[in-house]
C-alpha cells in the first residue's frame, strides 16, 4: 500500500476566537502553541497517532521541546493556516518544524520546532513506534525531504552582540 502525505502537511484554515486576543489587540503568544498543537493533532491522527491509537495501544506522545519564533502580528480578524514539515524521526522520537500563515493577508506570522518522543502511558517512559506508524512516519518524511529546510531550524537563542 503507497501512503501519500502532501508536502508540507497542512491543517484546516481557522479563525481566531476572540477570547485569544490580548490586550495588545493581537493574537496572545500562548495561543499561538494552541493554533499549532492543532496541527500537530491533525498530522498525528494521519500517521495513525491520534486519540483512538493511545486508547487502543496505552501509548502517546510526549513534546520534549519546541522554540517558537513570533514573526509579524496575528490580528484578530486573521484566517490561520499551519503546515507540518518532517525533519527527522528515530525509532522513538519525531522532529518537525511548523508554519503559522495569516491565510487572510497571505503572510507568515509564526513558526515552530519540535521534537517529541513516543511514550508508553503505563510506565510513563519512553518506548519504540510500532512498525505500522514508522512506515507512516516515513512516508511522510520522504515527502517532505525536498522541501528547504526552514532557515529557523536549530537556531540558538541569545542577544545577538556586535564586536
Amino acid at each position: 500500500m503507497t501512503i501519500h502525505f502532501d508536502a508540507p502537511f497542512q491543517s484546516p484554515v481557522t479563525g481566531i476566537k476572540p477570547e485569544w486576543i490580548d490586550y495588545n489587540g493581537h493574537l496572545n503568544m500562548a495561543y499561538y502553541l494552541v493554533l499549532f498543537d492543532h496541527c500537530v493533532d491533525h498530522a498525528f491522527e494521519a500517521l495513525g497517532l491520534g486519540p483512538d491509537y493511545a486508547k487502543q495501544h496505552n501509548s502517546s506522545f510526549y513534546t520534549l521541546e519546541i522554540h517558537v519564533n513570533y514573526l509579524r502580528e496575528m490580528p484578530p480578524d486573521a484566517q490561520v493556516r499551519v503546515t507540518l514539515q518532517m525533519l527527522d524521526y528515530d525509532a522513538k522520537r519525531t522532529h518537525y518544524f511548523e508554519h503559522m500563515y495569516n491565510d487572510t493577508e497571505g503572510y507568515l506570522g509564526a513558526t515552530m520546532e519540535c521534537v517529541c518522543m513516543h511514550v508508553d502511558l503505563t510506565t510513563r517512559k519512553s518506548s519504540p513506534f510500532p512498525a505500522h506508524v514508522i512506515e507512516r512516519i516515513e512516508a511522510m518524511h520522504t515527502a517532505h525531504k525536498h522541501l528547504e529546510t526552514p532557515p529557523q531550524v536549530g537556531r540558538v537563542m541569545g542577544i545577538p552582540h556586535k564586536s
